[in-house]
């Protein structure tokens, strides 16, 4: 996958859930919520700012990251499904 995020933009690979809950019930897919947990994958050159100078980013490839439910925007790319967020939608970096 050649993709970079613009910017202030990361490409965030979901990390899949458990299928089965705590009492060993399947979860089907369409039931599931989708994690807000994700891998950094790759991210841009950094934001800029209004005086002309660009702001590295916190975020670095092989993060873990934790983002909101509904934040970025979902896309594929040879077949495998990825977030394209910004930097500030970003909830805590897992260590």
């Amino acid at each position: 996958m050649k993709v970079r995020p613009l910017h202030d933009r990361l490409l965030v690979r979901r990390v899949e859930e458990k299928e089965t809950a705590g009492g060993g019930i399947i979860i089907p897919d369409t039931a599931k919520e989708k994690p807000m947990e994700g891998k950094v994958v790759a991210v841009g050159n950094g934001r800029l700012l209004e005086n002309g100078t660009k702001l590295a980013l916190d975020v670095k490839v092989g993060d873990r990251i934790l983002f909101g439910k509904y934040s970025g925007t979902e896309i594929t790319i040879d077949g495998e499904d990825v977030v394209i967020v910004r930097e500030d939608e970003v909830l805590a970096i897992m260590g």
